[in-house]
């Protein structure tokens, strides 16, 4: 691998009309991750109790970290270059083994699941070391930092994987601070210093496009989760309405991102003068938020599709109606940078949201559909706001709504 580091022609050619272009090689390195998510939902309906919920979160971290570090690394590099394709096929490899552990991570599969996560760690920095060479040198000491950040955590990884019960939950935590948190502190690391947000110099629009297409696996995977949830179950009044209702849910949440934000976001990363600091915010943390609420979302579909009457459990009110108030949160904190606040439209439908949650847990006003139909009204209540008061959807960079 060292002899990469005489070739400069890794590196995306910024001066190309083709520089932001997403290949299809990122296309078809994102498969796995549909699978990925469909695992961690299915996962969390298996589950749906404090710990599962903690568990699943754990599981939804590391995916959504060996995602998103990928996106950033081809970023900058070229991936029609064959070693950089042969690095995303190894990675893919990597996350295959990663979503198929995800079931039993907790038990069997947890060695598997871990070796997997801190081989990509490793991995990914060191990749970038050798292809940076001396094109890129305030970035590849970036990378330096970040290896000797991911060798720590990837101890806590595989030493979680060989310990039991709440043991490895504490050191699996901790690994994913370690993942998480050197960003916040420019990878600040004994001896080698620390990165500015400067040195993240990175094209906006392709990783605007990245993130977005991630969108789209989540809203697609909860498509298709309430389809085959649908299918089996026998046509009735309360099957149809939840199936429309889970339907409608979904293209609310598809609306609100992409009728304004993401191509408001990615005019504003495009011109900023520190897109680095934005894409660190916006598309690593505050997207998280957002696929968290789809993943969601899609669980409360399938247990409202099997189950529309009836009393609504503890666990069915925090997956109907947690999932679009995750949603509209990190949504609008998400288009809150680039815009002077954060959006009153969504901060109505948290409002709604609290309101719904607290009449049902206080009255039990609600059946399982009932809730998700009110849910699913304030949806389309934030996003039809949102929608007239941006004059009908123009896309307006600096628009306070």
């Amino acid at each position: 691998m060292a002899s990469l580091a005489s070739h400069a022609g890794f590196l995306r050619d910024k001066a190309s009309h083709a520089a932001s272009r997403v290949a299809p090689v990122e296309l078809f390195f994102d498969l796995v991750f549909v699978f990925a998510v469909t695992q961690l939902s299915h996962a969390l309906l298996a589950k749906m109790t404090p710990q599962g919920v903690f568990e699943t979160t754990i599981l939804f971290l590391a995916v959504w970290w060996t995602w998103i570090c990928t996106s950033w690394v081809t970023n900058w590099l070229d991936p029609d270059r064959w070693p950089v394709r042969m690095f995303l096929f190894a990675v893919m490899l990597g996350g295959l083994v990663l979503s198929a552990s995800i079931p039993d991570a907790f038990g069997k599969a947890s060695l598997a699941f871990a070796l997997a996560h801190a081989i990509i760690l490793v991995g990914r920095p060191l990749f970038m070391i050798c292809a940076l060479g001396a094109a890129s040198p305030g970035n590849r000491r970036n990378f330096q930092r970040i290896l000797a950040w991911a060798c720590i955590s990837s101890v806590c990884w595989v030493a979680g994987a060989l310990a039991e019960g709440n043991a490895r939950l504490v050191l699996w935590s901790l690994a994913l601070l370690l993942d998480y948190g050197p960003a916040w502190i420019g990878f600040r690391f004994p001896g080698l210093g620390a990165s500015t947000t400067a040195d993240w110099d990175i094209d906006g629009h392709h990783l605007s496009e990245r993130c977005a297409l991630f969108v789209i696996i989540a809203l697609g995977e909860s498509l298709l989760m309430t389809g085959a949830t649908a299918q089996k179950l026998p046509v009735s009044a309360g099957t149809v309405t939840a199936f429309v209702s889970a339907f409608l849910s979904t293209v609310s949440m598809w609306w609100l991102y992409f009728a304004i934000g993401a191509e408001r976001a990615t005019h504003h990363i495009a011109h900023s003068a520190d897109p680095g600091r934005l894409a660190r915010a916006g598309y690593t943390y505050w997207h998280i938020v957002i696929v968290a609420g789809i993943i969601v979302a899609a669980v409360a579909d399938e247990l409202v599709l099997a189950h529309p009457a009836g009393h609504v459990a503890t666990s069915y009110l925090l997956a109907i109606v947690g999932a679009p108030a995750l949603f509209l949160l990190g949504n609008g904190a998400f288009k809150w940078l680039s815009a002077p606040n954060f959006p009153l439209s969504h901060l109505v439908g948290l409002a709604l949201l609290a309101a719904i949650a607290a009449a049902e847990f206080l009255m039990h006003l609600f059946s399982p559909l009932g809730l998700s139909i009110a849910t699913t009204g304030v949806l389309i209540i934030a996003a039809m706001w949102e929608w007239r008061s941006l004059g009908g959807g123009a896309a307006m960079p600096a628009a306070s709504h």
